[in-house]
Formats: C-alpha cells, sequence, structure tokens
C-alpha cells in the first residue's frame, strides 16, 4: 500500500494515537512536516489518504502553504481519496469544499463530552457511542460544506464533527496521548491563562489529571474512527 501524507503544522502537534494506530497494522505513513518547511505535494500519485493534523494558525491567515493545502484536498476528494481532518485540519477540509470558518462563541480547551448525532452516517462511523469525553483546543469553528453530514456537536461548538463519504472532518481531538497533552500545556501556557475566563477552559494540572481517566476511552472510540476511516484507503496500483 502507498504511504497515507500526514501534515504536521506544528512541532508539537504530531499525529499522536494515529500514529501508533498505523503502525501496528502496519500502514505506512509519510510525515510532511509544514513547520519544518518541507513542501506540498503537487501531486496524489504516492499517497493511499491525506490526514492533516492541528495548529495554532488559522486557515483564514495569508499562508502560502494553506492554499496549497486546500487545492490538495479538493483534489483528494474529486479523486475519492480519503481525507482526515484533526481541528485545523478539519477546518482545512471545510474551507476546501465551501464551508466557512469563524471564530467560535467561546474558547474550548480541555477535556469535554461531545454527543453523536443520531443518523445513520454517524452510527457507521462511531457504532453504539453516543458520547464520549473528547480533547480540545481551539478558538474558531466550521461550517459544514455542501454534502456533509453532521456526527458531533459540544455544548460550546455545535460542529464537532462531519463526513462526506470517506472523508472525515474532527474539530475535537481524538489523536491525544499523555505527551501530547503535556506539551500542549506547555507551550499553550499563555493562550490557557489568557482564556481562563472561557467556561470551556481547563487548567493544565486539570488536564493531565484528567488524562489519566479518559485517555483509554478516547482510544477506543479513535480507533473505530480510524478503522473506518482507513478501510477507504486506496490500493497501490
Amino acid at each position: 500500500m502507498k504511504p497515507v501524507a500526514i501534515f504536521r503544522h506544528a512541532a508539537t502537534e504530531g499525529p499522536g494515537y494515529l500514529a501508533e494506530f498505523l503502525d501496528e497494522r502496519h500502514i505506512p505513513w509519510q510525515l510532511i512536516a509544514i513547520d519544518e518547511k518541507d513542501a506540498v505535494p503537487q501531486s496524489l500519485s504516492a499517497y493511499s489518504g491525506l490526514v492533516f493534523m492541528g495548529g495554532p494558525m488559522s486557515v483564514n491567515d495569508e499562508l502560502p502553504w494553506i492554499e496549497q493545502e486546500l487545492d490538495l484536498i479538493r483534489a483528494a476528494v474529486a479523486q475519492g481519496l480519503p481525507v482526515l481532518g484533526h481541528c485545523l485540519g478539519g477546518q482545512l477540509i471545510s474551507r476546501a469544499l465551501g464551508g466557512v470558518v469563524s471564530k467560535n462563541p467561546v474558547v474550548e480547551i480541555g477535556w469535554g463530552q461531545v454527543t453523536v448525532s443520531a443518523n445513520i452516517v454517524a452510527r457507521s462511523w462511531f457504532g453504539d457511542v453516543k458520547t464520549f469525553e473528547a480533547f480540545h483546543w481551539h478558538g474558531e469553528t466550521f461550517t459544514l460544506p455542501p454534502g456533509a453530514v453532521h456526527l458531533l456537536s459540544s455544548a460550546h461548538c455545535v460542529n464537532q464533527g462531519y463526513a462526506i463519504g470517506p472523508h472525515l472532518a474532527l474539530q475535537c481531538h481524538v489523536e491525544m496521548t499523555a505527551d501530547l497533552i503535556a506539551a500542549w500545556c506547555e507551550v499553550g501556557a499563555i493562550e490557557i491563562s489568557d482564556s481562563r475566563t472561557s467556561p470551556a477552559v481547563q487548567s493544565a494540572q486539570t488536564m493531565q489529571q484528567q488524562a489519566a481517566l479518559k485517555l483509554a476511552q478516547l482510544h477506543q472510540v479513535a480507533e473505530r474512527l480510524y478503522t473506518q476511516w482507513v478501510s477507504g484507503l486506496k490500493p497501490a496500483v
């Protein structure tokens, strides 16, 4: 199988649990480190799927690689090559396909419950799971592009996830590991402090303490989502 291309936009926002999932199943993957000036591929021919991770920037920023990634997402969707987005990655998919990314009513940082939508597409991705504790770190949100089916919502963000055929866009983070949470709390200390008046922001201590209890369930949900997503990967031809 051709590798899955994983786009990293910040040094601390790598694939986390997704990398573990792919390695355990011997699914090859290639990291494209935008934060280290790796070039955005101009062709999809080398890949079986595309994954876009998070980052502190906005998809509305004037950064040269954003338009290049948007074009790549559009090409992948046109060719039926599965695309997966986490947070910023989900926002990139939304904007690429005609949605809008704008400020969320409140900043969400930390653990918070999300609710799975009551529709057949959501059940195909989540099975019997109706709610779970996801990890959040965002100040913006996306609208659903044409043809998308709503999958997830939270008390503070209506659009936490959607699917379009084999493509999955998430506002929340299911890829988290204890190491990722610790790193984000360190580099995001100022953002946590500046956002402390938000009803959806936890302290670094709370986030890390709750990780011990909540990561196992999150990984179960992530495993189900990733299993569904990789089932659509394009085989080598």
